[in-house]
């Protein structure tokens, strides 16, 4: 179960799951959330190589900060009080997420993305969300059809990431009834 408790403006919106705390992200996760974009096993199917330095997250935190101050689409995942990964949409409807290798296998994305997913489709305009995932990230895709994403489609080549290319498996969630 969760919950979605809203303060007073959009910006502090934060959803709340068994284990774990969604919020907008702030400056100070810098240090911890480069630990995640920092990490080469965490990035290993992310669409850019690991950062190299903080100052380099600290850059991203900026520009996902700036792109939502009106409506938080694109959330920090916090659990015990540290930044461990990030969840939302990234453009319009295009749902991405990443969590520090540290936290794998323990459910905690799904139970990320079981709160995101309700959020997203009450706030955005659109009628599905969409997602592109490396077709080797197999613990991502299984994730993603157990919760209801379908494939749409596949595509070679589509990053080329530190002079290798990855290819993408496209998925679709069709907004409920």
């Amino acid at each position: 179960m969760h919950g979605i408790m809203s303060i007073s403006k959009t910006a502090d919106i934060v959803l709340t799951t068994a284990r774990l705390v969604l919020r907008p992200p702030r400056p100070d996760d810098a240090a911890d959330l480069h630990a995640v974009f920092g990490d080469s096993e965490t990035m290993r199917y992310w669409s850019t190589v690991p950062d190299t330095d903080l100052a380099t997250t600290q850059e991203r935190l900026a520009r996902i900060i700036v792109s939502g101050p009106d409506r938080v689409a694109y959330f920090v995942i916090e659990k015990d009080g540290r930044s461990i990964g990030t969840v939302g949409a990234h453009h319009a409807n295009e749902v991405g997420f990443i969590l520090h290798r540290d936290y794998h296998r323990q459910g905690l994305m799904r139970e990320a993305m079981g709160a995101i997913i309700p959020y997203l489709f009450n706030v955005i305009d659109k009628d599905r969300l969409t997602t592109d995932v490396d077709p080797d990230n197999t613990a991502s895709v299984r994730l993603l059809e157990s919760l209801g994403f379908t494939e749409t489609g596949r595509a070679q080549n589509t990053y080329c990431i530190a002079d290798v290319w990855t290819h993408s498996v496209y998925f679709a969630l069709t907004r409920p009834d």
